[in-house]
């Protein structure tokens, strides 16, 4: 089914079976975890897809193609990432404890998104919390019907969702619109003449994305796991980010590895030009905003193409580029609920999350995929392109593969085997140990050529 599926996957962004692809996607099939959804098949279809498509450059490059292998389990463990970081053995705080759900006066369920300070406060003040105490905001959920805080929380710039069941989104307004798209596209935003990849060296050090520079300004999980996969088959990362916006260092130590991280303020003036400088020598460009946040800034994917011809953008964002909810602020948890995922993993009365971040590694896996395709788009044909991906888009496209006994599934890998897919690195966040790269290629093996490091580490600069 994984290998069908990562075929599937393909063919949305025109690259079809080739007779010397070898895709072996192996190991047990769901339930790996439990949940009742099909997130290993979902999984190693992601990254065989991705595996396939860092081969096609590999190929493009030296004109050999490199055998893919993928593990489901290792595959569903890769989407719960973060969750086996260790630093320095302890293991790093990531979830406010105000987050998660609150019943509401019209038996519904709302989730709260509380885990960066703006958004926790929001969410107190819009409900009417009389204390910063998971016991006063639920209280004062209690006292909201269900559609009227969603509307309150998301009119106020902060993030939450109603739980729904799948029937319930189904026949939602963006769930219909959502139902229209594919996982995953990629349109041309502009001419230019192909341009090959950069030049083989000559001490054969190359892996498929030497030489490639992909500028990386998202945030939390889904985009700068797409940053993480580009790293580990040899890109030079460099993931920008600004001092005054809120970030979860913690996830760093998850997706960070490979990359360079340098402080870029796009409120100023030296900010705007030091990006604009960036993309002129940039390949990829991908952004994690939502829907046209960027074009204020001078930076929206058509800007972006006139400025730097042949490069290409990668947008993700919760709920896609089309629909009534298009510029809806969303993370995972929150579109897990809003669409059925949650009331599946447990039921509409008492939701549950899953137990992995499928959404957001799916969409990362995704975005270095259209990255990727982009790429060899550029050499074969040229032009400038635009991938699109979304968390809801991979909801949509999971619950439409059915579900499993989630009974079967275990709460968790047993330690042997998490120890064969754990590696170690020490760097400036001392000393880490974190999943290595699912994706195994046979002539140029997936690996982080440097440790990960804390926002504003590295001067915003390309190396040369």
């Amino acid at each position: 089914m994984s290998e069908a599926l990562a075929y599937g996957i393909l063919g949305q962004l025109g690259r079809d079976r080739r007779g010397d692809d070898s895709l072996t996607i192996a190991g047990g099939g769901d339930p790996v975890f439990q949940t009742p959804w099909r997130i290993a098949e979902a999984g190693a279809a992601a990254l065989g897809a991705v595996g396939l498509a860092t081969s096609d450059l590999w190929q493009l490059r030296t004109g050999r193609p490199q055998a893919v292998t993928i593990d489901r389990r290792a595959a569903a463990a890769s989407l719960r990432s973060n969750t086996y970081v260790r630093r320095n053995g302890e293991k790093p705080v990531s979830w406010d404890p105000l987050a998660g759900h609150y019943p509401t006066r019209d038996g519904r369920t709302m989730f709260l998104h509380t885990n960066h300070p703006h958004h926790r406060a929001g969410a107190l003040r819009i409900a009417g919390a009389k204390a910063e105490t998971r016991e006063a905001l639920a209280e004062a959920v209690a006292r909201w019907d269900g559609l009227a805080i969603e509307e309150a929380i998301a009119a106020g710039n902060c993030v939450g969702g109603l739980v729904r069941s799948r029937a319930e989104w189904n026949a939602h307004p963006h769930g219909v619109a959502v139902a229209r798209l594919p996982l995953i596209d990629i349109v041309k935003i502009g001419d230019a003449p192909p341009q090959p990849l950069p030049p083989l060296k000559k001490d054969g050090s190359d892996r498929p994305l030497s030489g490639v520079r992909a500028l990386d300004l998202t945030r939390v999980l889904a985009g700068p796991t797409g940053g993480r996969v580009l790293a580990e088959n040899g890109a030079d990362v460099l993931h920008v980010a600004a001092p005054h916006l809120p970030y979860q260092t913690e996830l760093l130590m998850d997706t960070g590895h490979g990359k360079r991280c340098a402080w870029v303020d796009l409120t100023r003036p030296a900010g705007v030009e030091t990006m604009t400088a960036l993309l002129r020598e940039a390949d990829v460009f991908t952004q994690g905003y939502r829907p046209g946040a960027l074009a204020a800034r001078g930076f929206s994917p058509e800007q972006v193409a006139a400025l730097r011809p042949g490069i290409v953008c990668v947008g993700l964002c919760a709920y896609g580029h089309d629909g009534p909810w298009a510029a809806r602020r969303g993370f995972d948890s929150i579109v897990q609920n809003v669409t059925g995922l949650a009331a599946t993993q447990g039921t509409l009365e008492t939701p549950r999350n899953m137990p992995v971040q499928a959404l957001d590694y799916i969409a990362g896996y995704l975005a270095a995929l259209g990255a990727m395709v982009g790429l060899a788009r550029r050499v074969e044909r040229g032009g400038s392109w635009l991938v699109r991906v979304s968390l809801v888009q991979v909801a949509h496209w999971i619950a439409g593969l059915g579900t499993v006994d989630a009974a079967r599934g275990a709460v968790e890998l047993a330690d042997d085997e998490l120890a064969n897919l754990i590696t170690e690195s020490v760097g400036p966040f001392g000393r880490l140990n974190h999943l290595r790269p699912v994706v195994q290629l046979s002539e140029t093996p997936a690996f982080y050529a440097r440790p990960a490091e804390p926002l504003g580490s590295s001067p915003a600069f390309w190396q040369s």
